[in-house]
């Protein structure tokens, strides 16, 4: 199957918001950006701007007094105790910072975009998208709007079911899992690590009934994530057989990353993103966490490479080894940078023998599908 790849994104990211002192304080869709054209890999007829999404089209899935009650406090520059405590709004974890509404909406926007080209044919990589926790009444875990949800509803609304959504972010895909529940037409799946924030997608979490989730332990790498794709997810994309598949692909399961324990190198990542969206004749990949910047950019770099067809250089040419250089990340000290980080787009491979908690991990869900 032949799509051209897209790829949607917004200079509205080009500084790091959510203020000082927060995980996502760093650069990261703009790094991924820069590093594409410092290696020409961002042609002006592969790329789309993110529309920001209307009120009107937040309130068809977020509660109207929410959307109300964040656009408000953007404008105010201050959040009342009031907002802080019903909606989530202006705390440590989901801070208040200038031009918030705009950023969340894009995100919206972006994702719904990706959609819709999607379902004409191409293969659609939004990274500034992924905010998979945004309730809908509420923000959460660093997400104000769930964009995921609403690229799920757009493909259906064109008429592409049933949906397959598959969560690669080292936290539980909680917000798209509940919200569709009770939708007959959407299958969730979920490779997040256990015992990590939000603390739920417990093996036995069947949502609605077509959710499947695989708590991962620490330490989980490429040989085991290789595993858990051939043995149950890809399985479950066979049964399900979808119309249209979402992934989203956070890197803060990669190793080196400050926010989880997992150990996997990029481009086991990037296979498993390419498994799934040749499952399926339409497909939106996007972002999600990650708090590594090095990381991150190499990570969603290289897989725009892989989806759009160019080949990675073993050695970075001068030019994006600048961008590599010119990060910062006031979580990870300067001895714990990889060196390969600054020079290189694929990590080596990481692991080797699968251990016996993944391998439980399948068959539980064999002992309940058989």
């Amino acid at each position: 199957m032949q799509r051209s790849a897209i790829f949607i994104g917004s200079g509205m990211w080009d500084s790091p918001g959510f203020g000082d002192a927060h995980p996502l304080a760093i650069p990261r869709v703009a790094s991924v950006v820069r590093l594409c054209a410092a290696l020409d890999w961002l042609p002006p007829a592969a790329f789309r701007a993110s529309p920001r999404a209307s009120v009107a089209e937040l309130t068809s899935f977020h509660a109207p007094d929410y959307v109300a009650a964040l656009a408000a406090a953007d404008a105010a520059g201050v959040a009342s105790v009031a907002t802080r405590t019903r909606f989530g709004i202006g705390t440590r974890e989901n801070p208040l910072f200038p031009g918030v509404f705009a950023r969340a909406a894009a995100a919206v926007g972006g994702s719904v975009l990706a959609a819709e080209l999607a379902v004409r044919g191409h293969l659609c990589f939004h990274p500034e998208g992924g905010t998979h926790h945004g309730r809908p009444d509420r923000a959460s875990g660093f997400c104000y709007f769930n964009d995921p949800v609403f690229a799920v509803r757009r493909l259906l609304e064109r008429g592409a079911a049933p949906v397959l959504y598959v969560d690669l972010d080292a936290h539980h895909g909680d917000g798209v899992q509940d919200a569709f529940r009770d939708d007959p037409r959407v299958h969730t799946v979920s490779i997040h690590e256990r015992g990590r924030w939000p603390y739920s997608g417990a093996a036995e979490d069947r949502g609605g009934g077509r959710s499947w989730n695989f708590p991962v332990p620490a330490g989980f790498d490429d040989a085991e994530l290789r595993f858990l794709m051939r043995e149950a997810v890809l399985r479950i994309a066979a049964r399900v057989a979808p119309a249209a598949v979402v992934v989203v692909c956070g890197t803060d399961g990669l190793a080196g990353d400050p926010l989880s324990g997992l150990a996997l190198g990029n481009t086991a990542l990037w296979d498993a993103v390419l498994a799934l969206v040749a499952r399926a004749p339409a497909a939106v990949v996007l972002g999600g966490g990650g708090y590594n910047p090095w990381t991150l950019a190499r990570a969603w770099t290289g897989l725009w490479a892989r989806l759009s067809g160019r080949p990675i250089p073993a050695v970075l040419p001068a030019a994006a080894r600048q961008v590599l250089a010119g990060l910062a990340c006031d979580l990870i000290d300067e001895d714990r940078i990889d060196p390969a980080w600054l020079t290189t787009l694929a990590d080596a491979p990481r692991g080797g023998a699968v251990r016996a908690e993944v391998r439980g991990l399948v068959a539980d869900w064999e002992a309940v599908t058989t």
